[in-house]
């Protein structure tokens, strides 16, 4: 009732200003069904910018963890260290959007135009360039044990260049709609907003739709088939060779099929169902309160997944545990000596192994 009052003021606002000299034509005699966001946006307002700033910290610790020891341990001649460094990047350029976004979801925007179109293209180019270079690395990792004999010919150095540069291609072309639509309108209540303007509501629910089933085909349907497809034959694979610790990889494999899922799912179940809600309706904006609040929370997990997804997929690796382990030693002297102890014990056990089953191990490229 609240929104509808505001809305009558407003209205009658407007029509004052009619008659005393603006165009009648303008004048508006039937009412205007508006949706009732006041709960939503204030939801909003507490959930967002708390969930910006818990994984704005979280990837600037974890991927800054990762990039120091690629860069301390690693050299970047590898395919996957290439990649690697690439999803970070990424990363971390999706994460330099979320303080910017923090604030506006609290109170309204505030850092003008430019910004506005600067980072919500910086948001776009990092979220799809996180998800195609998942993609990639698994793509990739799929080749190394599938077609290990095969790729070995070509997965070098210029490889992992090229593809890189195509993702990030992909991913600047996918995001030339925010540069250009993107910018600061003024509204009676909600202050200064940053969002799509600057044409008819036709025109931009149609780009809207645009940016929906694009995500969700381009930047879901792909990656996810792509992610089921690679890890699927990578255990087949792993199961039918000799390898020591075969049922630890397979559950490792399993995890990451699986976080992908939880993480990504939701938030593009509820991106399709509003670009069906948005292609059936008759309402120029149709309105969903379940849907609103959804976005907002299942945004946020898929938030997380990006912001964390090169430590998870770091960490996995037994040559990164031990770099993480060297790194702990280096700067915290009180852990040296039972890291010391324990990356001994590591030694001996892998010793212990049939030269067979560690040849296996290495030359499949499953170091996971």
């Amino acid at each position: 009732m609240a929104e509808y009052n505001d809305f009558l003021a407003f209205y009658n606002d407007e029509n004052d200003t009619d008659h005393n000299g603006t165009d009648p034509s303008y004048v508006v005699d039937e009412l205007v069904s508006l949706c009732a966001t006041a709960a939503v946006n204030r939801f909003g307002a507490k959930f967002n910018p708390t969930f910006c700033t818990i994984n704005f910290l979280l990837s600037i610790i974890g991927n800054g963890l990762v990039l120091c020891i690629i860069c301390k341990y690693e050299k970047l001649t590898s395919v996957t260290n290439i990649f690697l460094l690439n999803l970070v990047i990424s990363d971390l350029l999706f994460a330099s959007s979320l303080p910017f976004l923090a604030i506006y979801y609290y109170s309204e925007w505030i850092f003008g135009p430019v910004m506005c179109k600067l980072v919500g293209s910086v948001y776009f180019i990092g979220f799809y360039s996180s998800v195609l270079f998942l993609t990639l690395m698994t793509f990739d990792r799929y080749l190394a044990v599938v077609h290990a004999i095969n790729s070995a010919k070509w997965r070098r150095k210029i490889y992992a260049c090229v593809s890189s540069a195509v993702v990030w291609c992909i991913s600047l072309l996918a995001s030339v709609k925010e540069l250009v639509l993107y910018n600061v309108r003024k509204d009676p209540r909600a202050g200064h907003l940053c969002e799509e303007t600057g044409f008819s509501k036709e025109i931009m629910m149609k780009w809207q739709l645009v940016g929906y089933y694009q995500q969700f085909v381009i930047f879901f349907l792909f990656p996810l088939a792509m992610v089921m497809y690679c890890y699927v034959r990578i255990t087949v694979r792993i199961m039918s060779i000799r390898m020591s610790e075969k049922c630890r990889t397979v559950k490792l494999i399993f995890v990451i099929i699986f976080t992908f899922f939880v993480c990504w799912t939701p938030y593009n179940v509820v991106i399709l169902l509003r670009a069906l809600q948005f292609s059936t309706s008759d309402d120029s904006e149709p309105c969903s309160e379940v849907l609103d609040y959804a976005l907002y929370v299942t945004r946020n997990i898929a938030y997380l997944y990006c912001c964390v997804s090169p430590v998870f997929y770091t960490f996995v690796a037994k040559k990164f545990q031990s770099h993480f382990r060297k790194l702990l030693a280096k700067h915290i002297p009180c852990l040296k000596r039972h890291i010391l102890t324990s990356q001994s014990s590591n030694s001996r056990r892998t010793s212990q192994k049939s030269p067979h089953s560690i040849y296996e191990y290495e030359r499949t490229g499953t170091g996971l």
